[in-house]
């Protein structure tokens, strides 16, 4: 079994069907990416225990990052001017996960004034999607139906993780072309790739990587870029690197409810690939995951890295509570107007997608972990940032 997922997962043949599918073979600039693909891939096959669909999903998992990377560098070599796309204040998502990100983001979205990188458009950026075409372009309904297949395959993932072709996608998602994202921490289990790209990766190329991939995008529909991943707190120098004038809003939740939470999606995603997923096998990565994100960001402030006026802090209690107090807190941070036609449109967006608040998808008891063990160590976090314990499920 071992030799027939070695055979699929060779990286030469998965590079070979990315440029047929791309009819190019110039990946651009030499940043890495190729040392992180075999990284992932020897990874995949040592340790994400693939049944034969993950095999399948992983190889997709790489072509279709590739083939964009080829697309992408393709066509800024016809169009050298797109070279010279402008990123200016884009506002920046990046709470942990489970906090009300993705709430808050699909909110946020709503707002005519940003822009956001859809679904449809992060997976299958060319061609350059254009205002004329943006809500009737075909990619829509073929991304749409890919993530119903997926439903399907994987019963819930949608009260899970809500998404559409048309919603807002995280930054991992573009990252995927450098093979140095968290994304695939989260879908698969991949113990020494998630410690290599938490303690060693270079995590600049990415950050580069990504610069390209929004001016490819803006070049056709531009706008102020609304970004969300919960990555970027453990990045945070590296984003700051490439966006320095980026405008951060960081949400705040009890960590173990984190962890408890995001312990539930990892395993059901995981599911997919692996017959072997499960809450506590997932756990202690993420676990580790959202301790060193929690650790950083105050490390990020204590050197200097970041001001602590320069972050905008969301507690999910009051976010949950009464969001449009909290986002025109948010819009008064920015130095924004929140204008009543945008705030019209959230609240007609949150009406037609009120939530279940996790109902009882998880509990904390599943993960297997010692919750006094790990209550000491967020302890810090949560006096600093003034976040209330929550009663653990």
């Amino acid at each position: 079994m071992t030799s027939a997922i070695e055979a699929r997962l060779d990286a030469d043949k998965l590079i070979e069907q990315a440029c047929e599918l791309a009819g190019s073979d110039d990946f651009g600039d030499d940043d890495g990416w190729r040392g992180n693909l075999d990284r992932l891939l020897e990874d995949f096959i040592a340790e994400a225990d693939l049944s034969p669909l993950g095999v399948e999903i992983a190889a997709a998992d790489v072509i279709l990052p590739l083939r964009n990377r080829l697309q992408i560098t393709a066509w800024r070599k016809e169009n050298p001017e797109i070279a010279g796309e402008r990123i200016e204040q884009p506002i920046v998502i990046l709470g942990q996960p489970r906090t009300g990100t993705t709430i808050l983001y699909d909110l946020l979205a709503q707002d005519p004034d940003l822009r956001v990188p859809l679904t449809w458009e992060v997976d299958t950026p060319f061609p350059v999607p254009q205002p004329d075409t943006y809500d009737t372009d075909p990619r829509i309904a073929a991304t749409q139906a890919q993530l119903e297949m997926t439903e399907q395959l994987m019963p819930g993932f949608m009260k899970f993780h809500p998404m559409s072709a048309r919603t807002g996608q995280e930054c991992v998602r573009m990252f995927a072309g450098t093979f140095c994202s968290m994304i695939y921490t989260v879908q698969y289990r991949l113990p020494n790739y998630q410690r290599w790209l938490m303690h060693e990766a270079d995590h600049a190329p990415a950050y580069r990587y990504h610069r390209k991939y929004l001016q490819h995008l803006q070049s056709g529909v531009p706008g102020q870029w609304l970004l969300k991943s919960p990555a970027h707190a453990w990045t945070l120098d590296a984003l700051l690197a490439e966006y320095p004038d980026a405008i951060l809003v960081q949400t705040h939740r009890d960590p173990l409810v984190v962890i408890s939470s995001i312990s539930a999606l990892a395993a059901h995603l995981q599911k997919l690939a692996s017959d072997g997923a499960s809450v506590t096998r997932a756990a202690g990565q993420c676990a580790e995951e959202t301790v060193l994100g929690l650790e950083r960001t105050m490390k990020w402030i204590d050197d200097g890295v970041v001001g602590q006026d320069r972050i905008i802090d969301v507690q999910f209690a009051d976010f949950m509570s009464d969001p449009f107090a909290t986002i025109g807190s948010i819009y008064e941070r920015m130095g924004r107007e929140l204008t009543p036609a945008a705030e019209k449109l959230m609240r007609e967006h949150l009406s037609a997608n009120p939530g279940d608040g996790g109902g009882s998808r998880y509990t904390w008891a599943d993960t297997g972990l010692d919750a006094a063990e790990l209550r000491e160590r967020v302890r810090p976090y949560q006096e600093r940032f003034n976040v209330p314990t929550e009663t653990l499920r």
